[in-house]
């Protein structure tokens, strides 16, 4: 596959990105280890992680780190083989001081997921989502350090609105200090609110965006029919909590994305991945699969 350079960075990235958010549970620790090597060797060098991430286990305040874990496992002499990113803010603990982008917050929970993955730094450092509780400044501060300590080269954003972003590009230029270089937000074509003001937004300020739930939990695979049941393993099966709901109308919106598809030439999934990144600032897509097959169909769709 191709990589694409992230603006302002040297950052080299597949037009993939390796989602881990589901290993430790479904994905047990040796199949995690078998995805992210064939991953490596079959052209994908982008990996997306969080110290909040544990699999289906995770629950409000639950600790994370399994995903971590897994990567430090899996990147045993090939860290310098791949972009790797991880993400702080998410409750990951019973206190208050749990969660959040406070400065005491961030370099401690830096230092942790740099020890499960078993590196010194890590390319891309997120702000998980805001942190009303703390002021921006103070967060902004804290990547900014992380990033001068040499734990990070880069600092990103994920779920942050427009309105958010621009006012902390504001306070960064105020104050002399490093602006993130991408944002992940949720962006289908399912979900397509992005598209009125962050996606301008970041292609005026060349922030690269790098999406998430790209695929919808599996909706736009083209897995779920009307008037049949869901699969077993599917994410509508063992997650439901996290999927949207498949109904009529969902199925009616799906048909219609199908027609677009066809009129393109393209199967749907190759339309859900490639309707993305033909919009202008969309450099890579988070994906997440259970089993290397699902990631070979994914290359595949994009070749």
């Amino acid at each position: 596959m191709n990589l694409q350079t992230l603006p302002k960075t040297d950052l080299k990235v597949s037009p993939l990105c390796l989602g881990t958010m589901t290993f430790g549970t479904p994905v047990a620790e040796t199949d995690a280890i078998q995805l992210t090597h064939w991953a490596l060797d079959h052209g994908v060098n982008f990996l997306d992680t969080a110290n909040m991430y544990e699999g289906y286990s995770r629950y409000l305040g639950s600790p994370g780190g399994v995903s971590e874990e897994i990567l430090g496992k899996a990147l045993k002499g090939k860290r310098e083989q791949v972009v790797l990113a991880t993400k702080v803010g998410m409750k990951i603990g019973p206190g208050d001081g749990d969660q959040g982008l406070s400065r005491t917050h961030v370099l401690r929970e830096i230092d942790r997921s740099l020890f499960r993955l078993q590196c010194d730094y890590v390319d891309l450092y997120y702000m998980h989502k805001p942190d009303p509780a703390t002021p921006l400044a103070e967060s902004i501060q804290a990547f900014n350090e992380i990033i001068d300590a040499g734990k990070a080269r880069h600092w990103a954003i994920s779920n942050f609105s427009a309105e958010q972003i621009t006012n902390l590009l504001k306070i960064c230029d105020e104050n002399g200090w490093r602006r993130p270089v991408a944002l992940q937000p949720a962006y289908s074509l399912l979900k397509r609110d992005i598209e009125a003001e962050i996606l301008p937004l970041c292609q005026r300020e060349q922030i690269a965006v790098l999406p998430y739930q790209v695929l919808q939990g599996g909706l736009l695979t083209n897995k779920y029919q009307r008037g049949q049941a869901a699969p077993g393993d599917s994410r509508q099966v063992e997650k439901p909590e996290w999927t949207m709901p498949l109904n009529d109308e969902m199925f009616d919106r799906l048909e219609k994305i199908q027609t677009d598809a066809t009129k393109l030439g393209r199967t749907l999934l190759q339309h859900a991945l490639k309707g993305l990144l033909d919009q202008p600032g969309i450099i890579s897509l988070v994906i997440g699969v259970k089993r290397i097959p699902q990631l070979e169909n994914l290359i595949t769709a994009l070749q």
